[in-house]
């Protein structure tokens, strides 16, 4: 019985070495970070928990411009102007317009982040050489978000109408035609859902029970996943089957979720920056991509919104929570 997706790393083995040269004694190392999570968030916090493990300690040998926390929007071209008067030695990013943001106001200033593609949204030039101030993770969000829509398809066995709750400028429209395309290919509609702001969602969720959908997947998108709470609580009140991005989101109450650890891509992020840190370029630092993906149920939810989930896919889950 399968039950776990394991996928090469591209650009590298996981176990790649993270000196290019040990931390100076007596430097002050200055990180910057643009974040659309506060930094208390588990995904912060395990970013910072790993360098520390690599001995880089915010407060001590690492100072952090914290001002780009809970990051909105509106909020990123001030942000990264008053960044700029005092540029970090690396900046970290976690959605591909913080990045594009950090580029143009610091075009010398290196920089880790994460991106849907990072290839396809042309922020480096090849996975295994990026060639410019920008490297990261590859997310395999497209992907990803398609392997969803099948699982939901199998949790709702004889669903017509099925919805995409996604963020406005999160995901390109080739991409939710190609999932609206397959999920024709199986006599299933799929409708598309966007927001552009936390407000936005609980119409939205709202406008997705009347249109008569009968299960959600809610796309990869650094909104919907600082306001996750809410978007599981919305499912969960008008009983609609949702599947979610991060095993974690499940762990949370979410009906089901598929793809890599937030926690594990966030330790695999700081690593990165620690080879930035110690020296290596971003133009030779090869992008890199998850390896492990865990699908996680959770059927306490499932007995709150009355919903049976098929036991096949029960079996081969990796987790249950129950």
């Amino acid at each position: 019985m399968r039950r776990r997706e394991f996928m090469t790393l591209l650009g590298g083995a996981t176990a790649w070495p993270l000196a290019a040269g040990a931390q100076e004694a007596g430097r002050i190392y200055r990180l910057g970070v643009l974040s659309p999570g506060p930094k208390a968030a588990p995904f912060n916090a395990a970013f910072f928990d790993e360098l520390r493990v690599f001995g880089f300690v915010d407060g001590m040998n690492l100072k952090v411009n914290g001002d780009g926390f809970g990051l909105r929007d509106e909020q990123l071209a001030e942000t990264v102007t008053a960044m700029a008067k005092s540029p970090p030695d690396v900046i970290f990013c976690a959605a591909v317009a913080h990045m594009r943001a950090a580029q143009e106001a610091m075009p010398a200033v290196p920089i880790v982040g994460l991106a849907t593609d990072m290839v396809a949204t042309g922020l480096v030039k090849s996975l295994a050489r990026p060639g410019g101030n920008i490297t990261g993770i590859s997310l395999f969000s497209p992907e990803l978000n398609g392997k969803r829509q099948d699982i939901m398809i199998e949790a709702v066995p004889g669903a017509r109408r099925m919805a995409m709750l996604a963020e406005a400028t999160g995901t390109e429209p080739q991409q939710l035609k190609a999932l609206q395309d397959a999920g024709r290919a199986r006599g299933i509609e799929i409708a598309i859902f966007t927001i552009r702001t936390p407000e936005e969602i609980a119409p939205a969720t709202n406008e997705i029970k009347a249109s008569g959908a009968a299960a959600i997947n809610v796309l990869s998108s650094p909104l919907l996943y600082v306001n996750r709470r809410l978007v599981i609580e919305r499912a969960a009140a008008l009983r609609l089957p949702a599947i979610y991005e991060w095993p974690e989101m499940a762990e949370e109450g979410g009906l089901i979720a598929y793809g890599a650890r937030l926690s594990g891509i966030s330790r695999q992020a700081a690593r990165m920056v620690i080879k930035v840190l110690r020296g290596t370029k971003p133009a030779v630092i090869a992008v890199e991509q998850p390896t492990n993906f865990e699908m996680v149920i959770n059927l306490k939810t499932a007995r709150a919104i009355a919903h049976e989930i098929p036991a096949g896919l029960v079996l081969r889950a990796d987790k249950i929570i129950d």
